[in-house]
């Protein structure tokens, strides 16, 4: 086997399954068949994700695209059914109208994916009601505002008319989704008491100000309609005109909205209990097994992933010791933990000038790494990327930061958004690692790149796979540490008690949904084992609690990558580039017969390889940019296959 093949196959990480016998190759097509085939199902890619985009006027605006402008998204029981009759019609075509062996080799990849997610969202139909449409991370309550703030620009009238006509849905939009949370109580799914509040809170502050009182102040609302208002170049009469309308939605549609909502959440909370995990669902185990599935993409029990979560716990601890030793501190790293959580030295103040100031420090670090970046990369996003504080009527409850992905066309950038509403949560030391996950080379590199690739389909572009998106996030706090970044110690430390919160996550998620924590016993393992603080442990087990599974995709996804990785290394030796781990590799030639090393048996065999073996191109696509653009699950990989062969 030559050079070439032996680095692209090793690669590519292509074969989880060790294949013995001798399999009779395919019948040959010409280019055109080919050619002609391949068209047609990419043809049914653009069609496909054209009729899904078609369903979500809020998908169409996160895209770029003002073709329902004026709507927000229709959740009724019906939509769900429309959407699912769909999905059953691609999954008969897919099957019964493609010659899977006429496909191209990228085509191939493609089909197999989207036929992949079809099948996984029509097996999942069945848990529909299994999650809070409103919760204190990302509710509708909370969620509606943000999305008209932070995508829904007003570059002329009718876009500013658009907002106000989308104002004017809410009160409909909030019905349906009352009578959605009806439907989850009568099937035994109701959040647990502490979420009730929170969900109150975020409301009840959407409805403060102008015009929904005589505050000095606009409300939220208000004010972001105002502000992008005021920089459209129309006379002052027709803003004055358009305000007045905006106004007017406020209080005809919003404010009933909010007020139907808050009414039923507080009537709910009477009736819902302190249970915190999906156990408590009916068939609550099968649902987080499958939960487990989709957020990993691997076949990991609860067991196994909590076991895993706490041998990562002890290694990392293990690490904390040898820069605590460093810095000089006398204590045990319990006592760490506790210096470095009050001393004011790693901390900006909690006022206007400190949250300013980590701002500025934030993009620093971001222009910093930008500096750099040819050092590991060779394709970079064309598009932008900005810092901004979480807003303040949902900073309360929101996440310590995230990222938005830019729009597809170029008209908003990419967004870190760090929540500022507890400074102690957010401490100096863990500003590079957070940066560099939410931003560059995290978040921004992998999702604006992904979506600025040429000749892939749209659904590729602009969907993922939760391991990946954030076990990419993860290893991109450890990449600035092999290029000679984390210089201060302490901020080495922070690299450190950011990995160290994700590993905590595989023993808390799985303790609380699948071992029956309770709350208190979820903080009470934080708190002993992390740096985190009492608000930040407090929403993290909050969000555990609200969202099962998630938290497993950061640790678990940067795991396998980290082992993709090191398998390359080992077997390129001296010709690995870094570099070459995000860029393209040739597939495979052609489909044909290849020694490889049975490492039971210590012979080689001969093993036919073709285009469409499964897993032979599926677990990392190469073609489209490597491991910063997987494309689906992580799989076992090389279960059978210890070396391969050179002969």
């Amino acid at each position: 086997m030559n050079h070439l093949f032996n680095k692209s196959l090793l690669t590519l990480c292509a074969f989880t399954l060790f294949i013995s016998c001798k399999k009779e190759p395919v019948r040959t097509y010409t280019e055109n068949e080919i050619t002609a085939e391949s068209k047609k199902v990419s043809a049914f890619f653009e069609k496909s994700f054209e009729e899904q985009v078609d369903l979500s006027p809020e998908v169409q605006t996160r895209l770029g695209i003002k073709k329902d402008y004026d709507k927000l998204d229709n959740d009724s029981p019906e939509a769900d059914a429309k959407k699912l009759a769909l999905q059953k019609k691609e999954l008969i075509w897919l099957t019964d109208s493609v010659n899977v062996e006429a496909l191209s080799k990228e085509v191939l990849l493609s089909y197999k994916l989207f036929k992949k997610k079809v099948e996984n969202n029509i097996a999942d139909y069945k848990y529909r009601l299994y999650n809070y449409p409103v919760n204190q991370m990302f509710g509708a309550q909370s969620g509606k505002p943000a999305f008209l703030i932070n995508m829904h620009r007003i570059d002329d009238i009718s876009d500013a008319n658009a907002y106000i006509s989308r104002l004017n849905e809410f009160n409909k939009y909030f019905t349906q989704l009352i009578k959605n949370l009806e439907a989850r109580e009568a099937a035994g799914i109701v959040p647990p008491k502490f979420v009730f509040n929170k969900v109150i809170e975020d409301s009840e502050n959407i409805l403060k100000g102008k015009p929904f009182d005589n505050a000095d102040k606009k409300s939220t609302l208000l004010k972001d309609f105002s502000e992008k208002v005021s920089n459209l170049d129309i006379d002052t009469k027709t803003k004055s005109n358009l305000e007045t309308l905006a106004k007017q939605a406020l209080l005809t549609s919003v404010k009933p909205a909010y007020n139907s909502l808050i009414s039923f959440i507080k009537k709910q909370k009477e009736r819902a209990n302190s249970d915190h995990g999906a156990w408590k669902f009916p068939d609550g185990k099968a649902f987080y097994n499958n939960a487990l599935k989709r957020t990993t993409t691997t076949d990991l029990t609860a067991n196994e992933i909590h076991e895993i979560g706490l041998s990562e716990v002890a290694r990392i601890h293990k690490e904390m010791n040898i820069i605590r030793n460093k810095v000089g501190f006398k204590g045990t790293l319990q006592d760490f933990f506790q210096f470095m959580k009050t001393d004011k030295q790693f901390y900006y103040k909690a006022d206007k000038q400190g949250k300013a100031a980590y701002l500025k420090k934030a993009v620093n670090l971001i222009d910093s790494m930008k500096t750099r970046l040819d050092e590991i990369f060779i394709t970079k996003p064309k598009a932008s990327i900005i810092v901004k504080a979480v807003e303040s009527f949902r900073e309360k409850s929101a996440g310590k930061a995230f990222y938005n992905r830019p729009a597809a066309d170029g008209s908003r950038p990419g967004i870190y958004y760090a929540n500022l509403y507890d400074m102690e949560s957010m401490p100096i030391y863990q500003m590079e690692a957070l940066a560099y996950h939410e931003g560059i080379p995290g978040h921004h590199m992998q999702l604006a790149i992904q979506q600025e690739l040429k000749e892939v389909p749209l659904f590729r572009k602009f969907g993922g796979y939760t391991a990946y998106t954030e076990g990419w996030g993860l290893y991109s706090e450890f990449i600035p540490k092999e290029m000679g970044f984390y210089v201060d110690p302490y901020s080495d430390f922070g690299r450190l008690a950011m990995e160290l919160w994700r590993a905590c996550r595989l023993v808390v998620d799985t303790g609380i949904h699948a071992f029956g924590w309770t709350k208190e016993q979820a903080i009470d393992f934080m708190a002993a084992n992390t740096s985190l603080s009492f608000h930040e442990i407090n929403t993290e087990v909050d969000r555990y609690i609200s969202w099962p599974g998630q938290a497993l995709a950061y640790k678990v996804g940067e795991l396998k990558i980290l082992e993709l990785r090191k398998k390359t290394e080992q077997a390129l030796e001296e010709d690995f580039d870094i570099r070459d781990q995000f860029e393209e590799y040739p597939y495979l030639e052609c489909s044909a017969h290849y020694p490889i090393l049975n490492a039971e048996s210590g012979e080689y065999e001969d093993v036919y390889l073709e285009y469409g073996d499964p897993w032979s191109r599926t677990s990392v696509d190469f073609k489209t940019k490597g491991l910063n653009h997987l494309q689906t699950g992580f799989q076992e990989i090389y279960k059978n296959i210890k070396e391969y062969g050179k002969k």
